[in-house]
């Protein structure tokens, strides 16, 4: 892994873990509960600076980050207490505490929706081609051995002419697997005509699962970008938001039935990859892959995972329903099982990122 790799994945990494915990923290202040520490990665201190009651660092490992409020891990236990108490976090109402867990992801998803948003506001957003414009060509697909390129227009099939895209699907669809000559017009406006046969494919569903299988030539649709004005563009924004978390807990669902596999599953060496590939692309990949990282980071904090913000919420919502808390001894033993969860995912997903390296 280069260090340009490296540099776009902490980059990466930093802006959205730090939208996260600007998150919790604007809340608490909010709730007048005492922040001391605003922490950017975790383990030894690399730089920090007090200013107010709030110690803001800068630590070794960039993987993760925290906000540490006073009173929240126990009052009565004494642990980084309050100057004052009525400003420890332990205290507060629970609607209060509950706020400020959720402001994490929270922050997150609207991160994503204001990035989502730009990129439609600046670059647009890709809308299909009506007309039967071959988008890209699939490496050993029919199309491909018979010399289709990107860019090409299939004007007719066996002379008959095209209305658009979908006719042509109709009729590769309809071929059953019989010879077709299209009329394909170049970039270059000349006309030529090119024999293919189309093969029963699997199509496959946005997760990859086979949802049926059908006749392809092996092209995809053309799509070019449509900018939207300022608030269709936040719109979508929001949309897209919406769209891929549904995509991330859709994924996991399936993954618990076994539907999916969890070598699919990548870690923060695939993260700096992609990070960097997107890097040399362009700044819209590279902001788009942030806002997904976002809309990933909001989604997996909010499973009701003990350590993670969601399992924080299922506590407090356990004592708005109970009216007390869970016992100290209980919510220990729920955060030692979630760091043992946590971890164990960790390596995983850690060695499915270095057998990809060396698998190729």
């Amino acid at each position: 892994m280069t260090v340009a790799s490296i540099l776009a994945a902490i980059l990466l990494l930093a802006v959205v873990i730090f939208v996260h915990e600007l998150g919790h923290f604007l809340v608490a202040k909010w709730c007048d509960v005492e922040v001391h520490v605003f922490s950017m990665g975790f383990g030894p201190t690399v730089f920090s600076r007090t200013y107010g009651e709030t110690e803001y660092r800068l630590s070794l490992i960039p993987l993760g980050g925290y906000v540490r409020m006073a009173g929240q891990d126990d009052d009565e236990l004494g642990e980084d207490p309050p100057l004052d108490p009525s400003r420890g976090f332990g205290v507060k109402s629970v609607p209060q505490r509950a706020a400020i867990i959720a402001a994490g992801p929270a922050v997150n998803f609207v991160f994503a929706a204001l990035v989502f948003g730009f990129l439609a506001f600046t670059y647009g957003i890709p809308e299909p081609s009506n007309e039967a414009l071959v988008g890209g060509v699939h490496a050993g697909a029919p199309a491909d051995e018979a010399g289709l390129r990107e860019g090409d227009l299939v004007v007719a099939v066996d002379g008959r002419s095209l209305s658009g895209w979908d006719e042509l699907v109709e009729s590769v669809i309809n071929s059953e697997g019989r010879e077709l000559v299209l009329t394909v017009r170049g970039s270059d406006g000349l006309e030529r005509q090119v024999r293919l046969t189309p093969r029963m494919t699997p199509r496959l569903d946005p997760f990859g699962e086979v949802s049926s299988h059908t006749y392809m030539i092996g092209v995809d649709r053309m799509r070019e970008p449509h900018r939207l004005s300022f608030f269709p563009a936040i719109g979508a924004g929001f949309t897209n938001t919406w769209f891929y978390t549904g995509m991330i807990f859709e994924t996991l669902g399936r993954l618990l039935q076994g539907r999916l596999s969890p070598g699919d599953l990548g870690g923060p060496i695939l993260i700096a990859r992609e990070a960097s590939r997107k890097a040399r692309t362009g700044m819209e990949p590279f902001l788009f892959f942030m806002a997904l990282i976002s809309v990933n980071l909001g989604a997996i904090n909010v499973l009701p995972i003990p350590i993670l913000d969601g399992g924080h919420l299922m506590f407090i919502a356990y004592e708005g329903v109970r009216g007390k808390p869970l016992s100290l001894r209980v919510r220990e033993g729920a955060l030692q099982v979630g760091i043992v969860l946590l971890g164990a995912l960790m390596i995983f997903v850690v060695f499915n990122d270095i057998f990809r390296i060396v698998s190729g």
